[in-house]
């Protein structure tokens, strides 16, 4: 049986999955989720394969739940770090800064190749956890419209369009081509310009 290195075995497990997290965390930075494997994980966790499958039963799972923890921090990092009177345009500058610091620190592949490698019920699933961004962002075009700040236009649609453009700056960005501050003014102005925002 495994030595338990907590109080309790459930401290011990939120332990070793949080461990294995992280290890997918720094791993994404050097190859790219794509491109890691289970056997990658396990040693970069410093735990055997037979215990990783234990927490997470394939590499679908595994990503499902990265992915689960980089929105949380994201949201907390959104929420934390943004002003409560902050403008509609502030809004969108904070939400793309954010995005893009996310897509330096956890490289991951594009969606379709994400898909692709995922299958469509698992990259269904991981669409699912993204939703609460997007759930951020159209909550700010709608406060944004009602101001007076962004014109009138399909929010949904306008949300999916502007993390598009976001996700456009991925490989320039992992390859070092841009710095996500220079991005981040770049996409930041293309959208509100977009949104008929020209402050």
């Amino acid at each position: 049986m495994p030595r338990i290195s907590a109080a309790t075995i459930g401290e011990h497990r939120a332990q070793t999955r949080d461990r294995i997290l992280q290890a997918v965390s720094r791993l994404s930075r050097v190859q790219g989720i794509d491109a890691i494997s289970m056997t990658d994980v396990a040693g970069e966790a410093g735990i055997t394969r037979t215990v990783l499958y234990n927490y997470f039963p394939d590499k679908a799972t595994l990503l499902l739940a990265f992915a689960e923890r980089v929105t949380s921090y994201f949201i907390d990092s959104y929420e934390r770090d943004l002003p409560e009177d902050a403008s509609p345009a502030d809004r969108i500058r904070a939400f793309v800064r954010l995005q893009l610091a996310g897509l330096l620190a956890h490289p991951h592949p594009g969606a379709a190749d994400l898909g692709a490698a995922l299958g469509p019920d698992a990259y269904q699933r991981l669409a699912e956890h993204v939703e609460p961004m997007q759930r951020i962002l159209v909550e700010i075009l709608e406060s944004g419209i009602e101001a007076g700040d962004f014109r009138a236009l399909d929010v949904a649609a306008a949300a999916r369009m502007i993390l598009a453009v976001v996700g456009a700056e991925r490989v320039p960005l992992i390859s070092g081509d841009v710095t996500v501050e220079t991005a981040g003014e770049l996409v930041s102005e293309f959208v509100l310009r977009a949104l008929g925002n020209t402050g």
